[in-house]
């Protein structure tokens, strides 16, 4: 049945992180009625959705946001099975969504003198690469994963325009300014690689890998270069074969060590880097482990292992 949601979902315009997503969330569910009740159900109830609310919210301890994004899984899933003529009955109320205060540490509203000064701290680190990513940011208004999937055929400074890929894979030019050309020119004179791609890390994170959760992002490549390869994590056996990486800066060298992997959807909480505690980073990482496809031997670790080479 999730084969066919899945393909419901697709129709529906989802992309293939948030289809991911929602199928693991409503597998997860359905290992839940089955190690409860001791069968899966074809139908959803409302009695069995609110034990799960309970469950979620007092046994697993999950954040509110969590909680939503499960709801927002069984909701789908809910609608396509009314649909597809399997169940007549909505079970999955607006109400049964929790609130959720946000919370800042210090509201404040950014100028454009601020955006300056740091592009000018950034410049004068010498770090050209960071100077174009955050000119970039400021100046076209892309998003963070339309930043990260941007490659050089995308680019062109003469026209002074960029095809960005959002979500769903749709298209659309955005426009650049001189600051961004300016930018871009300078770093692309001193990359060394041929490639079009370049693997980077996001910009939040600590350049020495000391914050709890590091993103680096990079592209998957139908010559088997760079990120091609990560999608072989879905099968146990691949896995078995390969439990870790080469990570290699201009600095160091890591080996990084594999627990458990999922898809991520663009709008998920999988590129959440900010925690206010252990304990938040520890229900983040919970949730991570239940999305996993596969597990390695590491299960009881806090967190992604990593030592210098």
């Amino acid at each position: 049945m999730l084969k066919l949601f899945s393909l419901y979902l697709h129709a529906m315009g989802k992309s293939h992180g948030t289809v991911s997503v929602y199928c693991q969330n409503i597998s997860q569910y359905l290992r839940w009625c089955e190690e409860t009740f001791g069968e899966r159900p074809t139908q959803l109830y409302r009695a069995n959705v609110l034990e799960y609310i309970s469950y979620m919210r007092n046994i697993k301890g999950y954040s509110p946001k969590t909680v939503n994004h499960h709801l927002s899984s069984l909701r789908s899933y809910n609608d396509w099975l009314i649909e597809s003529g399997r169940q007549t009955e909505t079970v999955v109320l607006k109400n049964d969504f929790m609130k959720i205060q946000l919370q800042y540490a210090s509201p404040s509203t950014v100028t454009k003198k601020d955006v300056e000064a740091f592009r000018q701290r950034l410049l004068e680190s010498g770090s050209k690469r960071d100077y174009a990513i955050v000119t970039l940011f400021a100046y076209s208004g892309i998003r963070r994963s339309e930043c990260a999937n941007l490659k050089l055929d995308q680019v062109d400074l003469t026209a002074r325009e960029i095809r960005v890929i959002g979500k769903g894979d749709k298209q659309r030019l955005v426009y650049i300014n001189d600051k961004i050309v300016y930018s871009m020119r300078e770093y692309l004179k001193e990359r060394n690689s041929e490639s079009p791609y370049c693997l980077f890390m996001d910009c939040h994170n600590q350049s020495d890998f000391s914050g709890r959760h590091t993103i680096i992002y990079g592209h998957h490549m139908d010559n088997g270069t760079m990120f091609q390869n990560l999608m072989g994590y879905k099968g146990q056996s691949f896995y078995d074969e390969h439990p870790t990486a080469r990570l290699c800066t201009p600095g160091n060298a890591y080996t990084v060590e594999f627990f458990a992997g999922y898809v991520a959807g663009v709008d998920g909480d999988a590129w959440q880097v900010d925690f206010a505690s252990d304990a938040e980073f520890g229900e983040w990482l919970e949730d991570a482990k239940n999305k996993f496809w596969v597990l390695g031997p590491h299960q009881k670790m806090s967190c992604i292992r990593r030592r210098s080479a």
